[in-house]
């Protein structure tokens, strides 16, 4: 049987879906909109995901977390999918793209997708960037309520590397898991701090 990536790659591929296209784009933002409830430790298994036990600059991660200060935060999200954007104190920055409602993450991803090492799309594919790169791109203004400090010793399982050819797949899968507030609120508050 056919995992979750493989599946949506070939209802893309059936449906005429050419990738990284703002035609792709919208199909799997649609396509997300209909798939109820994940798995969320399955997904993390699954083929093509890798399993790594460190984090990657310039990959995509999807990974479990514990935030440090889950009591005194207004939300949080447990399950994010993060771009890596460099090291940092016990941990590293991360573009954690669930923060973005999936309109907002179409337009991120496609700003995204220009600042990459090459367009070969294959597992040496990386995003290059920085904070500074991305504050001063006007292109890059989705970024700010996806910049995330994450601990090493909050994350509460292994590194899932989701490859080239699969991020507009994952970043499109309704997985984000907010804690102490609705999707709807945290995007809410998200394109309030956009704006």
């Amino acid at each position: 049987m056919a995992n979750l990536f493989q599946s949506l790659e070939q209802q893309a591929f059936r449906a005429g879906v050419t990738p990284r296209t703002a035609q792709s784009r919208t199909w799997f933002q649609n396509k997300a909109k209909t798939l109820g409830n994940i798995n969320r430790a399955k997904t993390m298994r699954e083929k093509p995901l890798v399993k790594e036990s460190d984090f990657i600059v310039g990959s995509m991660f999807m990974f479990s977390y514990k935030a440090k200060h889950a009591k005194t935060l207004p939300y949080w999200d447990k399950f994010p999918l993060a771009i890596v954007a460099g090291p940092a104190a016990g941990g590293f920055y991360g573009l954690n793209l669930h923060y973005l409602p999936l309109v907002l993450r179409a337009k991120f991803l496609d700003a995204l997708l220009d600042v990459t090492n090459n367009k070969r799309y294959d597992d040496s594919t990386k995003f290059k960037m920085s904070y500074e790169m991305l504050k001063r791109a006007a292109s890059m203004k989705y970024f700010e309520p996806c910049f995330k400090h994450y601990l090493n010793s909050q994350v509460t399982s292994h590194f899932a590397k989701v490859e080239a050819p699969e991020w507009e797949i994952a970043v499109f899968l309704p997985t984000q898991s907010f804690q102490k507030a609705s999707d709807a609120q945290v995007w809410k508050d998200s394109r309030k701090r956009i704006k």
